[in-house]
């Protein structure tokens, strides 16, 4: 695919709930800040999830896959429905198009920001990744139930580790630990889990063995739940399998004031596939359609979208925008004990990104 530096081609999934709200108070953002750097964005919107499914049976076209690859990245706001079984969006839309684009990594970066309040004492200075791999483990889909009805069934999850994936996960691991601290922790349960895991070990050391200049300390998962809030400034970059970097990444959420602060990108590192950059907060249907959803998680989603796509200085407007907003506890939603909504922190971040110049 043949891209024009000066024009992002953006897919936007507005999805359920709120999702709609944030990435209607983010896509006027990136566009602001892409234009101050003399750039243009163009956005295709797709109405993919739940009302699609209960339209046509499918939250997602069969060529979907097809349809966002013409584009630079994703944005996607958020997927569920109370009115729909859960499982049936989550893989009929973000899981399935996650593994249709093979998108092997997930990174979850967490920054404590001024001015936010936390629920975990001394969270200053707090500014970790979390990178999970993205494809497989618990998540890969494998398993069935056996003697359904019978008053004995039998439910079977195959959780699936391969050298492959692990090697994605981990260069990725690596190279962001050696562009920053230089410190790597592998999140791993090899003391109980006898295949998967060990696997992941062993492997994550060979590929350290390319990375001579960082760091790798091994700690379990149960330990690491426990530092992260203990001791979160002892944590740069960590390296998770797909359900561990999903329960951990969602915990150190709360180190930067909770899942409204939480952004994410999917990606396939080095490949010519779009990512796709959500907030991870959810469709959230008790306060869907009230202007009240906390935005920063998507546009800080749309800032990582901006870096991976090389306008740096457009991501950083974004970032400082944000971080200049969050000083003001007039700008902090509910979920950070405030009463802005939606409309007004979107409106104080171009504010705040017009005044920059």
């Amino acid at each position: 695919m043949t891209r024009d530096p000066e024009v992002v081609r953006l897919a936007v999934i507005p999805g359920d709930g709120i999702g709609p709200e944030v990435v209607a108070a983010t896509v006027p953002t990136l566009r602001t800040a892409l234009e101050a750097e003399g750039h243009r964005l163009d956005v295709a919107s797709y109405d993919w999830g739940g009302e699609r499914y209960l339209r046509q049976g499918a939250a997602m076209p069969a060529d979907a896959a097809g349809l966002v690859k013409k584009a630079d990245a994703v944005l996607f706001g958020a997927v569920g429905r109370p009115d729909v079984p859960e499982h049936e969006l989550v893989w009929g839309l973000i899981i399935g198009l996650r593994q249709q684009l093979d998108l092997a990594v997930n990174l979850r970066p967490v920054r404590a920001f001024p001015g936010v309040p936390t629920k975990v004492r001394d969270t200053d200075g707090v500014d970790l990744v979390i990178v999970r791999e993205n494809t497989e483990g618990e998540y890969v889909g494998a398993g069935g139930v056996a003697h359904a009805g019978s008053g004995h069934d039998l439910g079977i999850e195959v959780a699936v580790h391969s050298r492959r994936a692990i090697e994605r996960a981990a260069h990725q691991a690596f190279a962001l630990a050696g562009r920053r601290s230089g410190h790597l922790s592998l999140v791993t349960k090899s003391n109980a889990m006898r295949y998967g895991y060990p696997l992941w070990d062993r492997v994550v050391r060979e590929v350290g063995e390319h990375y001579p200049a960082v760091r790798l300390e091994t700690v379990l998962v149960d330990a690491m739940a426990a530092r992260m809030i203990q001791a979160p400034r002892s944590l740069d970059v960590l390296l998770a399998s797909n359900l561990f970097g999903d329960i951990l990444s969602d915990l150190a959420a709360v180190l930067a004031g909770g899942m409204g602060m939480a952004p994410s990108a999917n990606v396939l590192p080095g490949a010519d596939v779009p990512g796709i950059y959500e907030p991870v907060h959810g469709s959230a249907p008790d306060i869907a359609g009230k202007g009240v959803a906390n935005p920063v998680a998507c546009m800080l989603s749309g800032a990582m979208l901006l870096d991976d796509l090389g306008h740096t200085g457009a991501a950083r407007r974004v970032r400082d925008a944000v971080a200049a907003t969050l000083r003001d506890v007039r700008h902090h939603t509910a979920d950070l004990g405030g009463n802005a909504t939606t409309a007004e922190v979107a409106s104080a971040v171009l504010h705040t990104m017009e005044s920059q110049g």
